[in-house]
C-alpha cells in the first residue's frame, strides 16, 4: 500500500535527471523504494499524453520502472506511438535529448518532456 507522501514526483525525477514530463501531470502519487529503486506511479486514468514534438505516450493506471541517474528502466505500463503502439522497456537522457527504448530505440528531444502536460482519457491501453 501507498504509505505517507515523499516530495514531490517533479523533485524527484529532477534529482535523477529525468523530465518532469515524461508521466502526466497529475500524477502525483507513487511510491519509491531507496533501497530498490524501484519507482511506481499511479495515474488516475488510463490515458496519453501528446507533446510539442507530436510525439504520443499512453499509460496504464499504474506505472513501475526502476529509477537510476538518467534513466528509468524495467518499464511496465507504458506504451509509444512508432507507427504501431508499443510498450515502452526503458527512458534514457542526456543533456538534450530523451531516448525512449520499445525494442526500437527512439531519440526525441529533452525540452518537448520538460513540462508537466495532462493526460487524456482513452478506452485501452
Amino acid at each position: 500500500m501507498f504509505g505517507k507522501m515523499q516530495k514531490p514526483l517533479a523533485e524527484l525525477l529532477r534529482e535523477y535527471d529525468l523530465p518532469v514530463g515524461i508521466f502526466p501531470g497529475d500524477s502525483t502519487n507513487y511510491e519509491f523504494n531507496e533501497d530498490t529503486k524501484r519507482l511506481t506511479v499511479l495515474i488516475p486514468s488510463v490515458c496519453e499524453v501528446g507533446y510539442k514534438d507530436s510525439s504520443v505516450l499512453r499509460f496504464l493506471t499504474c506505472v513501475s520502472g526502476y529509477l537510476e541517474k538518467g534513466k528509468l528502466s524495467h518499464i511496465e505500463g507504458m506504451k509509444t506511438k512508432v507507427l504501431i503502439w508499443m510498450k515502452v522497456t526503458s527512458i534514457s537522457t542526456d543533456r538534450s535529448k530523451v531516448y525512449f527504448n520499445t525494442g526500437v530505440k527512439r531519440t526525441r528531444s529533452r525540452d518537448a518532456y520538460e513540462v508537466l502536460r495532462v493526460g487524456i482519457r482513452v478506452e485501452k491501453f
